[in-house]
């Protein structure tokens, strides 16, 4: 019984997690690359009220920190990974993120029209 148990739950797990990354695969995508403490682009625009997911890219050679108090999120990521994020949607605003291990220099902006 434990057996069949733990293979429906795998199973349920499994489905979500595809399905979350089907509707993330259908965003409008927005890149962001990492690297060594660079951020590029410093300024994402995007469609105010609109989901959106930002793909993240570090290039450098050392782990990096996405991280927005404003939006809420954060990503750590070894050298070389690729990830993402996604974004609720947001009202008309400036919205700031920062790589946590690359400050000050590391910031940047979601603009959201």
């Amino acid at each position: 019984m434990k057996t069949a148990l733990r293979g429906f739950l795998l199973l349920a797990l499994t489905a979500v997690l595809v399905q979350t990354q089907a509707q993330a695969a259908s965003l409008p995508a927005y890149d962001l690359e990492l690297h060594n403490g660079e951020l590029k682009p410093q300024e994402l625009r995007v469609k105010a009220g609109e989901r959106f997911k930002i793909n993240l890219h570090n290039t450098g050679n050392t782990p990096v920190e996405f991280e927005s108090r404003s939006l809420r999120k954060e990503k750590v990521m070894g050298p070389g990974v690729e990830s993402f994020v996604v974004i609720h949607p947001l009202k008309p605003g400036e919205y700031d993120f920062f790589d946590e291990f690359h400050l000050p220099d590391a910031r940047g902006l979601v603009i959201a029209e």
